[in-house]
């Protein structure tokens, strides 16, 4: 069997939503995380397709045949190439403007060669370049994307990188992008963790004011509570304190830090 055919794995978690999952670290064990994310919410009217993955197999056969013929939106929370490796295969891409620049450019994966994985040799069939989408659409924060029944309000959460979001449906939900998860977190330069720490700190407001209680993060477990949100501020507002405890990670070309329950990966 075709290898692409069992790369994603599809859950059916509510009627309207579909996670696809993609395990990171059978592509790449170096960057401490296992799982990727993708969310499909299917409305009345319309679907949104939150995320377009590694892009090491086709997405778009899998998400039309859940959608029918619906219209699609895409939406990337960030640039980063787990999140955007399928563009390509879809009319138009949404992002927030800090950041429609970045789509616009062909996202060379080549660090990927050396992995220990042997599947990262159908990158090879890409010349390991993930294209852009051909259409871009720079979104701001409060915009709005409507599906029928459902509709999902962008909040702007930088930190994580400039341009990243969290997106706010009317279903009492937070999709988190990477600004929040479990297990190993990427951060900015230490100079910026009052930027990461407001977006945080911006979220939890949200969910209280909302009564949002379910967050789906890009990576890793889901749907997780808000108590994920304090525990990040706490570990984060902490790093300090354990600085000295950093080890050099060459093929991240990052700091490594450990507090027990979150991994940093710092700039």
């Amino acid at each position: 069997m075709d290898e692409g055919t069992t790369w994603y794995e599809v859950i059916k978690h509510k009627k309207y939503l579909y996670v696809i999952r993609e395990r990171l670290d059978n592509l790449e064990p170096r960057f401490y995380t296992k799982i990727i994310n993708l969310y499909l919410l299917v409305g009345k009217e319309r679907a949104l397709l939150i995320d377009t993955g590694s892009g090491l197999f086709p997405l778009r056969p899998l998400v039309d045949s859940l959608i029918g013929e619906k219209k699609l939106i895409v939406v990337n929370t960030h640039t980063h190439f787990d999140h955007r490796g399928a563009d390509e295969e879809f009319n138009e891409i949404s992002v927030h403007s800090l950041e429609a620049k970045e789509l616009t450019k062909p996202f060379d994966v080549s660090f990927l060669r050396d992995s220990p994985q042997e599947i990262v040799k159908y990158y090879a069939k890409k010349n390991f370049i993930l294209k852009p989408a051909t259409s871009i659409k720079s979104i701001e924060e409060g915009y709005e994307f409507n599906l029928g029944d459902i509709s999902l309000k962008v909040i702007h959460t930088p930190g994580h990188s400039s341009g990243s979001i969290s997106l706010l449906s009317n279903k009492n939900e937070l999709f988190t992008g990477d600004t929040a998860h479990y297990g190993t977190i990427y951060l900015p330069k230490r100079k910026k963790f009052p930027m990461i720490l407001s977006s945080l700190h911006k979220m939890l407001e949200i969910c209280v004011k909302c009564g949002v209680s379910e967050l789906y993060p890009s990576h890793e477990i889901f749907p997780v509570g808000t108590e994920l949100l304090e525990s990040l501020m706490s570990g984060i507002s902490n790093i300090e304190t354990i600085w000295n405890s950093k080890i050099k990670d060459k093929f991240l070309d990052a700091w490594i830090l450990d507090d027990g329950k979150f991994k940093y990966v710092i700039e």
